[in-house]
């Protein structure tokens, strides 16, 4: 009887080639890792940069321009001339009344305003559209000129984004470069730039910006608020006095 031939395991031959096979997959694919992590490192040393420079510039540019004022200020005081200073781009709403009763026009108002409830506040860039919309709703709304420092503030104390339809809060640059990247805002200081002067994309910028919920005001002067700010009250223009407000609320 003639003997069978015998069987040649082609395992042992072959898995020495495919664990080789698969180290040079792992070590390549290990490779690419440390070199996308490297290079993750590298653009975020260099946005970091980008962005500390850039908030240099910001400051230099506020400082020049608050010297210049005083500058003028000094002289119009000595040569006893008025120093008319020049309508500001922006203001800060605050709705302070009206839960109830509101005229139809004055609530559609509101909503376009995005002042839906009360201690809401947005930054608005002042027009001659915006100007007649907020002559619709004084009754309800306190506005006026927010300076740098208040800009600020709320935007580093209040400040959240509207990101996938949700509100989040401003706790990160990179949350604002995904949201805002293609208009060249990739940071917090990029937001305040934008809003206070008022900059090309302050539509956007504002958009993205969701309407900041302030605290309510002290019990002793919820009585004032009803009335006008000519008459000693909260509503309607009040000028930088707004500054004031956003401190007590913010």
């Amino acid at each position: 009887m003639a003997e069978e031939a015998p069987v040649i395991q082609q395992n042992n031959v072959l898995e020495p080639e495919v664990i080789l096979k698969k180290r040079k997959v792992n070590e390549r694919t290990r490779l690419e890792r440390v070199e996308a992590a490297l290079e993750k490192k590298k653009a975020l040393s260099k946005k970091k940069n980008i962005i500390f420079k850039r908030a240099e510039s910001f400051v230099k540019n506020y400082r020049d321009g608050e010297r210049e004022r005083l500058r003028l200020k000094r002289v119009a005081k000595k040569t006893g001339a008025a120093l008319v200073d020049e309508e500001s781009k922006l203001l800060f709403c605050i709705r302070v009344a009206g839960v109830r009763n509101v005229p139809p026009k004055a609530r559609k108002v509101l909503q376009l305003l995005r002042l839906t409830s009360i201690n809401n506040g947005v930054f608005i860039r002042n027009n001659k559209s915006t100007a007649n919309m907020l002559k619709l709703v004084e009754p309800y709304v306190t506005y006026g000129v927010p300076s740098l420092k208040s800009v600020r503030e709320l935007i580093y104390k209040r400040g959240f984004g509207k990101i996938k339809g949700q509100r989040v809060a401003l706790s990160d640059n990179a949350l604002v470069e995904e949201a805002l990247g293609k208009l060249d805002v990739i940071s917090i200081e990029d937001i305040i730039h934008e809003i206070y002067n008022v900059g090309p994309h302050f539509k956007e910028v504002s958009s993205f910006l969701w309407p900041f919920k302030l605290t309510s005001i002290k019990r002793s002067l919820i009585e004032k608020k009803a009335k006008h700010y000519n008459e000693g009250g909260r509503t309607g223009f009040c000028g930088e006095d707004i500054n004031n407000f956003i401190k007590e609320q913010a």
